[in-house]
């Protein structure tokens, strides 16, 4: 493989909603107050949690990691694309396109592995309440939450060792919102097989590995759900796990769905619509999810929420 790209490129150019001209301060709008409000929503979590006693527990800390890991997928991309958007500044240094590469992808993996700690936190809780602190204690949660965050970070590794070696001599502009691997490996002129190949080996370790345990997991959660004789049961069991539930449908579907694409069906507006979803939506509806289905959490956040208002009062 050639290794001539730092002399041809040494930046790119992100083309973002450039065919949408007349709209661009709307869509900068939009999308600044998307991510404003999933910061805020984010950090609300994780502040609560941290400073609730009455949430420490395997749960919360799981949800605190998945909050932190939401506000690096919006830093990573957001704030590149509103510049793109407001300020016509569509360049990207090749370093840096190459960091946001890595980082996006590290967000990827970990969150993979993250939501199947989540399913197996749930697992336990109904399936062996009575054995529950013993077995998902402080050191345990450390343990898998730490071991996400590592494959996130190993996953990532391979991807942009290759990318970066890749020649990029017939384009610099990218047909995307941000620095994302499947946009570049269409501008590489060097070959992308070999990254192809790495996709088809790590695929089903980091995609379909943590789907079947998770899907596993909701089996055995499901079947235990079922034996409760009480209604009222049934539905207390069910709704400490329904939120993860549906963070985990919204993920896998759109994450599968941006990159799980066969070729003959790959449509870069569908893919920037898809990943639209992926980088903007989810970060902030996952906060709405937990706090809005979770009544422990919900009280404590409306908690949070009024001891940090009276404090402004106070100041004023």
């Amino acid at each position: 493989m050639e290794k001539t790209n730092h002399s041809k490129v040494t930046e790119f150019i992100i083309l973002g909603f450039s065919e949408f001209p007349e709209i661009q301060l709307l869509l900068f709008l939009l999308f600044l107050i998307i991510y404003l409000m999933s910061l805020t929503g984010n950090l609300l979590i994780i502040f609560t949690v941290c400073f609730d006693s009455h949430l420490h527990s395997p749960m919360f800390f799981f949800i605190s990691n998945l909050s932190f890991l939401e506000i690096c997928y919006v830093t990573v991309t957001v704030p590149k694309l509103l510049a793109v958007l407001i300020a016509q500044n569509k360049t990207i240094s090749f370093m840096t396109c190459m960091t946001q590469m890595y980082l996006f992808l590290f967000c990827t993996g970990t969150e993979f592995y993250l939501l199947t700690a989540m399913a197996y936190d749930r697992y336990v809780a109904i399936c062996n309440p009575l054995h529950y602190t013993i077995t998902m204690s402080r050191k345990v949660c450390i343990t898998l939450a730490s071991v996400s965050w590592m494959i996130g970070f190993l996953y990532a590794v391979p991807h942009v060792i290759l990318m970066s070696q890749s020649s990029f001599c017939s384009s610099n502009e990218i047909n995307h919102l941000f620095c994302d691997i499947t946009a570049l490996m269409t501008l590489s002129c060097s070959g992308t097989s070999i990254i192809e190949n790495i996709n088809y080996i790590e695929g089903p370790f980091i995609g379909f590995t943590p789907l079947t345990l998770t899907i596993i997991s909701y089996v055995y959660i499901i079947s235990a759900i079922l034996k409760i004789h009480s209604a009222k049961g049934r539905q207390k069991a069910f709704s400490t796990c329904s939120s993860h539930l549906t963070v985990v449908l919204l993920f896998y579907g759109t994450s599968f769905g941006v990159y799980m694409r066969p070729k003959s069906a790959y449509s870069m507006d569908l893919n920037k619509l898809l990943t639209l979803v992926y980088i903007t939506a989810i970060p902030l509806l996952n906060p709405l999810i937990y706090s809005l289905r979770n009544k422990e959490l919900k009280g404590s956040v409306w908690k949070a929420t009024r001891k940090v208002q009276n404090w402004f009062s106070l100041q004023n």
